[in-house]
C-alpha cells in the first residue's frame, strides 16, 4: 500500500498518453500531435527534433518504440535496460535526432509496449532478440549502429550474432558480455540460477520494489539534484501492474541463457571489430567497472571513458556523454 500513491499519480499521468490502455493506439495517426523537444545540440546552439511515438504489431504483440530524425539518416537502434523503457532515452535522443535516425523499442512487459500473460508469451531474452529484428525488419532498418545498456547488451548482442553484417558501430553503456562484470549483487540471482526454487525466486522479489527502482536510479551519483523523481514513479507505476512481478523474475532467471552465449559475442567482437565507445557508469553496483575494461580485450581500438555515476549515467551525465556519442556518429560515418 506504500506505493499506491505514487503509483496512481504516475498512472494517472500515463493514462493521458495516447496508447496507454489501448493497444492498437498510435501516436503516428490522425490527429495525433508528435512531441517536440527543443535542445541544446552538442555544438551548442538550439535545435528542434521531433519524436514520434509509435506502435508495431509484432507477432500478434503491440511494440511502442520512440523513432525521431531523418527517415534516410544513418540509422541508431537504442536498446533499454530494466527496470526502465525507452523512456531513459528521452534526453538523449533530441541530441542526435538532427542527423541520424533513432529507434527506440520498448521491449514487450516494459514500457508503452504490451505485457501478455505470461502463460501466453515468452519472456526471454531470445525472444525479445526476435521482436525486435522483426521490428526493424518491419522498419526497412538494415543496418544500424547501437547503443546497449544492462538488458539491451545480451538482446543486442544476439542481433550481432544473428546479423553481424547489419552492425555499424556499437555504444556500450553499463551493458555485459564478460563474467568480470557480473559482481557481488548477482550472487542471489546465480543462486536462482543455479536452484530455480520458488524460495529462491520469492529471495528476489525486492529488485523490483520501490526501494530498488529508486536505488538503481541514485545509487553513484554525486549529485542527486541531477536525477528527476519521475525516474522511479514512472517506472514502478509500470512494474506494480498485476502480474509484472513474475514477468521481471521470469526475465531475471531466463538471464542465465545469456552467460553461455558471452563467447560468442567476444567473437562477434574480434571477427569484425565494430567501432566502439564505451561509457561506463563506475558505482554502478549492478555491473562492475570490470565488465567496462574486459571489451578491450577483444575491442582494443574501443573508446572507453570511464564516468562519475551510477547504473543510468544518462540521467546525470547526459553533458558529458551526449558530445561524446554525437561525436563518435559523426567520426563513424565519415570513415563509411
Amino acid at each position: 500500500m506504500r506505493l499506491s500513491c505514487a503509483t496512481l499519480i504516475a498512472l494517472t499521468i500515463l493514462s493521458a498518453h495516447p496508447s496507454f490502455g489501448d493497444a492498437t493506439a498510435s501516436a503516428c495517426g490522425p490527429g495525433a500531435a508528435p512531441a517536440v523537444h527543443c535542445t541544446p545540440t552538442p555544438g551548442g546552439s538550439a535545435g528542434v527534433s521531433t519524436v514520434h511515438y509509435r506502435t508495431a504489431a509484432i507477432s500478434g504483440v503491440n511494440v511502442f518504440y520512440r523513432e525521431a530524425g531523418p527517415a534516410d539518416g544513418p540509422v541508431v537502434l537504442l536498446l533499454h535496460g530494466f527496470p526502465t523503457s525507452s523512456h531513459m532515452f528521452r534526453n538523449l535522443i533530441p541530441n542526435l535526432a538532427h542527423r541520424y535516425r533513432i529507434i527506440a523499442p520498448d521491449y514487450p512487459g516494459f514500457g508503452q509496449s504490451d505485457a501478455p500473460d505470461r502463460n501466453r508469451f515468452s519472456y526471454s531474452f531470445a525472444n525479445y532478440a526476435e521482436m525486435i529484428d522483426a521490428l526493424l525488419d518491419q522498419l526497412g532498418a538494415k543496418r544500424y549502429a547501437m547503443y546497449v545498456m544492462d538488458y539491451g547488451a545480451p538482446i543486442g548482442y544476439r542481433l550481432a550474432i544473428k546479423h553481424p553484417e547489419r552492425v555499424a558501430a556499437l555504444i556500450i553503456q553499463n551493458g555485459n558480455a564478460y563474467e568480470e562484470g557480473l559482481g557481488e549483487a548477482w550472487d542471489p540471482i546465480k543462486a536462482y540460477w543455479k536452484e530455480g526454487t520458488e524460495e529462491r525466486r520469492d529471495a528476489l522479489a525486492s529488485l523490483v520494489s520501490l526501494r530498488s527502482t529508486k536505488f538503481l536510479y541514485t545509487d553513484g551519483v554525486g549529485d542527486l539534484t541531477r536525477i528527476s523523481p519521475d525516474n522511479w514513479v514512472y517506472d514502478q507505476a509500470l512494474l506494480d501492474r498485476p502480474g509484472n512481478k513474475d514477468i521481471q523474475l521470469d526475465l531475471l532467471y531466463d538471464h542465465a541463457t545469456n552467460i553461455p552465449l558471452y563467447p560468442a559475442f567476444q567473437a562477434f567482437f574480434r571477427e569484425r571489430k565494430p567501432p566502439t565507445l564505451i561509457l561506463w557508469g563506475k558505482n554502478d553496483k549492478v555491473f562492475a567497472e570490470a565488465g567496462a575494461h574486459s571489451y578491450l580485450r577483444d575491442l582494443p581500438d574501443a573508446e572507453l571513458h570511464i564516468l562519475d555515476s551510477g547504473h543510468f549515467a544518462l540521467e546525470d551525465q547526459l553533458d558529458v556523454m551526449a558530445p561524446l556519442i554525437s561525436n563518435f556518429l559523426d567520426r563513424t560515418n565519415e570513415r563509411r
